[in-house]
């Protein structure tokens, strides 16, 4: 259960209700879930309770529909405080592994991402300690008793568990926070709490392998099938975000500087022999020509104008080797990283090469193919 970043497509499930104006999704995987969790309830709910008979496993379903409750909670609080800090809340969904947040883009400041990670586990703390205490007012043994003791029990433990320092729990999240405020470096902080959730995965599966032994007893295959299943987890959440704070890295540093070739003008009534001129004298390898309204129209293909002959350079029109820019073919060269990336996407769309504007003046062209490169390296 964590808050997660951008998920523009959506969890694909049911809607069973809206908070924040986002939805509220169930997500098919969670029936497998409830399946799982009630088979696995039941034999403690009978052997706690034996007279229930046939109802034993309505208990324990019982105890699973609690455990939805306080993930949705922890979810709710996830999206209420981070609605309140200036974040947009796309959905609340409830999945196999539990739950999670999608908000509109990543939290702007430490202080916000840690304090939107930390209440959800804390949601849960208070809801153990409430289930807690109200155990202690009905019989420890009855039906009331077994699903308040239950509550209590998983509450606490989801609650401590997430708050464990390495991504993707939310402990991970507030240890993120922390680096990015020491470093001034958000990249830096994920890829830290990526390495600190590997780590906890390997000491998941340490402590099922290894516990058994310094117990003198010997290991017990179920907690061992858990305790991968948990391990994997926690490490293709943590490899996930050490790639993602590596490509954010790589995004953040991304200009029209270097990725953009630098490129002159050209009116386009002029030849490839005037064209060669202008290009030497800026010292540059691409050559933007212009509309009569000023507008970048067209480039030189570098490749055709290298076929052209040397004695009919100053005969051939300049478009003759010139390849079409779209109307709105163009990205603002004082964009930067996350920005300049979004602006390039969706003009490539249009054509594969761009013009970058400074000022409404050509200073380069940006190709597709080299901002894939640049993201790639």
């Amino acid at each position: 259960m964590s808050s997660s970043g951008d998920r523009r497509s959506g969890t694909k499930g049911w809607v069973i209700g809206r908070a924040v104006g986002a939805p509220i999704v169930l997500a098919p995987s969670w029936l497998l879930a409830a399946v799982v969790l009630t088979a696995i309830f039941a034999p403690t709910v009978q052997a706690r309770a034996p007279q229930l008979g046939a109802l034993t496993y309505v208990v324990a379903l019982g105890f699973v529909v609690l455990l939805f409750v306080s993930v949705l909670v922890h979810e709710l609080a996830h999206g209420l405080v981070a609605r309140s800090r200036g974040q947009v809340v796309h959905e609340f969904a409830i999945t196999l592994w539990g739950g999670h947040t999608a908000f509109g883009g990543a939290a702007p400041t430490p202080a916000t991402s840690a304090l939107v990670a930390v209440v959800g586990p804390v949601a849960n703390l208070v809801i153990g300690l409430v289930c807690w205490v109200a155990a202690q007012a009905v019989p420890a043994y009855g039906l009331a008793g077994l699903l308040l003791y239950a509550g209590a029990f998983s509450n606490g433990f989801v609650g401590l568990f997430n708050l464990v320092p390495g991504l993707p729990l939310d402990g991970g999240r507030v240890l993120e926070a922390l680096v990015w405020r020491v470093t001034g470096d958000r990249h830096r902080g994920a890829v830290v709490a990526g390495w600190g959730g590997r780590v906890v995965a390997v000491a998941v599966v340490a402590w099922a392998l290894l516990l058994p032994f310094v117990e003198r007893s010997s290991p017990d295959l179920y907690t061992i099938v858990w305790a991968l299943v948990i391990a994997s987890f926690l490490w293709s959440g943590a490899t996930g975000a050490i790639a993602a704070a590596r490509t954010g890295r790589a995004v953040s540093a991304i200009t029209v500087a270097s990725i953009g070739l630098p490129a002159t003008v050209v009116e386009a009534y002029v030849t490839l022999a005037d064209a060669d001129r202008a290009r030497g004298l800026a010292g540059v390898d691409d050559v933007v020509v212009l509309a009569p309204d000023g507008r970048p129209a067209a480039y030189v293909d570098r490749a055709a104008a290298a076929a052209v002959a040397p004695e009919h350079r100053a005969s051939t029109p300049v478009v003759a080797v010139s390849v079409v820019l779209p109307v709105g073919a163009v990205v603002d060269a004082s964009l930067e990283g996350a920005a300049l990336v979004q602006a390039i996407s969706q003009t490539t769309r249009m054509s594969p090469v761009v013009a970058a504007l400074l000022g409404g003046r050509v200073v380069a062209l940006v190709r597709a193919v080299d901002v894939i490169a640049a993201l790639r390296s």
